[in-house]
Order: C-alpha cells, then sequence, then structure tokens
C-alpha cells in the first residue's frame, strides 16, 4: 500500500526530495507544475515526451533506445520527471523520492488539451520534442475521458507495489498545483 501524503506533507518532503516524478493525464497540468517544481527547487527538468518518446515528427522512438535514454535519465541524482507511462514505472518509481499524481475531473483535463491546441496550434511546445506541432484527434480526445478508467488502475497497480518506499501526493485541481507551488515559495 502506498502512502498518501497531504499538499502541506508533499511541499514539506519536496525541500529535501532530489527526484520527483509527476504523473497524470494529459492537460492535467504535469508539465506547468513539472518545471514550476523545478524552478523552485533548482532542480532539472525532464519532459518524458521530448527526451524519452517522441522524435521529430510525430515519430515515435524506439522502443530500445527509449528504455535506455530513461534508464540514463533515472540513474541521475537529480531530476523532476514529467510523464505518465505506466509501463515504466518499474523503472522510476525505486528511484524517486516522491510521487505528485495529477488526478483532476476529467473535464479539466479536457479543457488542458483544448486549450492548450487553441493556444499553440502550429507550433511545438517547449516540452514536446522539436517538429512535433500541438494536434488534437478524437482518438486523443477520447484516451483523456477514459484515461481514469483505462490508465489509472495500472498507475495505482504500480504504485501499490512499491507499498511505504513511495510516498504519493493526489492532487485533485490547478488549484492544489498552484498551492503546491504557493508553499515552496517564488522560483530561484
Amino acid at each position: 500500500m502506498t502512502v498518501s501524503i497531504t499538499v502541506e506533507e508533499a511541499a514539506e518532503r519536496l525541500r529535501t526530495a532530489e527526484r520527483v516524478l509527476v504523473i497524470g493525464c494529459s492537460g492535467s497540468g504535469k508539465s506547468t507544475l513539472a518545471q514550476g517544481l523545478s524552478a523552485r527547487l533548482a532542480v532539472p527538468y525532464v519532459s518524458m515526451d521530448r527526451e524519452i518518446f517522441w522524435l521529430p515528427g510525430w515519430e515515435t522512438r524506439p522502443r530500445v533506445e527509449a528504455l535506455a535514454r530513461l534508464q540514463t535519465i533515472v540513474a541521475q541524482e537529480r531530476w523532476v520527471l514529467d510523464g505518465t507511462s505506466p509501463g515504466t514505472l518499474p523503472l522510476r518509481l525505486p528511484r524517486s523520492h516522491l510521487v505528485l499524481w495529477l488526478r483532476p475531473p476529467r473535464w479539466m483535463s479536457l479543457y488542458g488539451v483544448i486549450s492548450r491546441w487553441l493556444r499553440l496550434r502550429g507550433q511545438s511546445r517547449p516540452e514536446m520534442a522539436d517538429g512535433c506541432p500541438e494536434r488534437i484527434s478524437r482518438e486523443f480526445l477520447s484516451y483523456v475521458w477514459n484515461f481514469e478508467r483505462t490508465e489509472s488502475p495500472e498507475i495505482a497497480e504500480n504504485l501499490a507495489a512499491y507499498g511505504p518506499d513511495v510516498s504519493v501526493c493526489v492532487l485533485k485541481s490547478r488549484r492544489q498545483n498552484q498551492q503546491l507551488l504557493a508553499i515552496l515559495g517564488p522560483k530561484y
């Protein structure tokens, strides 16, 4: 069973944590939170979309290469790692000091992906590989809508497998994400 902690307890642990995992549905605010943590804690930010999964032109990085890159990153001493990928959690959880699991209502994640698409149409966001302009599809919207049912059980199972070794703070709104950053104070 995982150790679930409050926002306040997470903020306290973040003051000494050197490896933080930020997971959740697309559009939940993972990248924004992870970059905010990185700036406040002076810990390197790593986007799994950019560094692990995607090549320019929306080409998927070959799995063997992606896993090798992930192992190299996870072996580093300090990071804030932004990305869910339930299948790679067994590689990341043993090295994580804290997991922040963003679980807002699905309409909030849908709003996040749609507003991001409207804001960045035709552009690649900084946390995505170059040459991967923001896009949206019915399949992607369905993935976001069904994330809690399809992805969260595997995430919970992986977290439970590491029991008390990994503390998890579940954040259920953008307000809680902002509250966590506010407790930590200004950026470095």
